[in-house]
């Protein structure tokens, strides 16, 4: 008898363009960073917070927004994300000044926490464990269709309009994913639970102080003044968190899934990826426009390679994990990513494209392979009822990795391009790459000397990012399990027979 949902691969679209904004608005804003910084005037940590106060918010948020999916309607709870993602990015099309497109983006970061959980734990609840590793795929080739296609158009439009432009390219695709997830997908809920205000409370208050105070480590350090308050505000209220949801009779998060070694080690090894890849984007486009001098629209299609090799790597690997194994999948794919990150340690300034080229399609291909296979295996540790605050507490995790990789490469990268510069450099210059061109004023010395200290630190972040990749390999084949195969009729009889 048929029990799987009829609508599942339409309900499957909805949860793709959902996915969707998320990917086109971080991409896209990763291209217009340099045209966006020199436009409004942002220093280098007026662009750092643009791009970490939504991720500070987001990760914040996940865990609540998750439970509140599960208690109050999935479906219901991702429109709602959708609806205020699309008016703070038609917001930010207005901004003037950093102040103004960093609090745009922490209203796209809540709208963000509301739809991320939501996408993830309908597909697991709407697909069984067959036909899962194909949903999952299909999701992962979307994003990566997202992560080739928005810069290219984010380049289009930066070239013909301006950086304001990129944010309203997310306002059509919210509105198509709103209509679709009325019109196709029905709504999905665990079992109505007693609401836990004080797991929300100290959850939302214990992530954003330690995301804040990661943030915070490149200007103030990790414990002096002020940084040292937050940590112990996060530490406090994460604490009591963990203690609360261990005694309390209806905790809002299930943390007994940690016992579960593969919702552990895949989450635990992919916050080692998620920080081995934070500087990535910013870094390399970077590299790409202020060193070999691309185009917002050249640096864009630079990322063709990325998106391509990672799709042939979703579909390869939904039908590998069948065959050898999630653990092996996993394994394979994040060697091959660091592969690529110890390629891209290589680059010089005058280097050109082909290494970073074939570096990117190594790092596409080994994401493609690993990142399904190990969110597949953790999520399928995750009881239906819980899959809403089961995903983002994966989620979570991995974004306090995503900032905490942001926040160590970011001040490394500024702080080597500092001691690479030469010493009778002004101030202004030894801030950033930019900032050097913006004061070299046609010295092609300082121009050459800036270009050669931010790829010499260029190394420095990608050989780190190579060290992350490695040890999230390792975890990951240590911890992780592959289900073993139910028993044949014929085994249980023999079985049976011989007891």
């Amino acid at each position: 008898m048929e029990t799987r949902n009829p609508r599942r691969w339409w309900i499957l679209v909805v949860l793709c363009l959902s996915t969707l904004v998320l990917v086109i608005d971080g991409m896209a804003l990763t291209v217009a960073v340099p045209s966006m910084t020199e436009s409004i005037g942002a220093s280098a940590q007026d662009t750092q917070w643009i791009l970490d106060s939504y991720i500070l918010v987001f990760a914040g948020l996940l865990l609540t927004s998750g439970s509140l999916g599960d208690r109050f309607g999935r479906r219901k709870v991702m429109i709602i994300g959708l609806l205020l993602f699309g008016a703070a990015s038609l917001a930010a099309t207005y901004c003037t000044s950093p102040g103004e497109v960093i609090a745009a983006r922490v209203a796209m970061g809540v709208g963000g926490a509301l739809i991320m959980p939501s996408t993830l734990s309908i597909l697991i609840t709407v697909f069984d464990e067959d036909e899962r590793s194909k949903a999952m795929a299909a999701w992962g080739s979307v994003s990566m269709l997202g992560l080739v296609g928005s810069p290219v158009l984010g380049g289009v439009l930066i070239d013909h309009f301006s950086w304001h432009s990129i944010f309203f390219i997310n306002v059509p695709v919210v509105v198509l994913a709103v209509v679709a997830a009325l019109t196709l997908m029905p709504e999905s809920k665990g079992p109505w639970q007693k609401a836990d205000p004080l797991g929300a409370v100290l959850s939302a208050v214990g992530m954003t102080a330690m995301i804040w105070w990661i943030i915070e480590i490149p200007q103030h350090g990790a414990f002096d003044g002020r940084s040292a308050v937050t940590l112990i505000v996060a530490v406090v209220a994460l604490g009591g968190f963990v203690i609360w949801e261990n005694v309390t009779s209806e905790p809002m998060v299930p943390l007994a899934l940690f016992k579960h070694r593969n919702f552990s080690g895949g989450s635990l090894s992919l916050t080692l990826v998620q920080i081995g890849n934070g500087g990535l984007l910013l870094v390399l486009t970077q590299y790409l426009q202020f060193v070999l001098g691309y185009s917002p629209v050249k640096a864009g299609l630079a990322f063709v390679p990325l998106a391509v090799a990672a799709l042939i790597g979703n579909g390869a690997g939904a039908g590998l994990a069948a065959k050898i194994g999630n653990r092996l999948l996993v394994l394979v794919g994040m060697l091959l990513m660091a592969a690529a990150f110890g390629l891209l340690s290589t680059v010089s300034a005058d280097a050109g494209f082909t290494l970073p080229a074939v570096a990117l399609g190594l790092l596409g291909l080994g994401a493609g392979l690993a990142m399904p296979a190990a969110i597949g295996a953790l999520m399928g540790t995750i009881p239906a009822e819980k899959a809403g605050v089961g995903s983002a507490l994966n989620d979570t995790i991995q974004q306090a990795g995503s900032a905490l990789g942001i926040a160590i490469l970011g001040s490394l990268l500024s702080s080597r391009f500092a001691r690479e510069m030469p010493a009778d450099s002004s101030a202004q210059a030894k801030r950033s790459i930019g900032d050097a061109l913006a004061a070299a004023g046609g010295d092609a010395g300082l121009v050459h000397s800036a270009r050669e200290a931010f790829t010499s630190s260029m190394s420095t972040t990608f050989t780190i990012s190579a060290v992350g990749v490695l040890a999230a390999a390792l975890l990951a084949t240590l911890v992780m399990r592959d289900r073993k195969a139910a028993p044949t009729d014929v085994q249980a009889e023999e079985a049976t027979l011989a007891a």
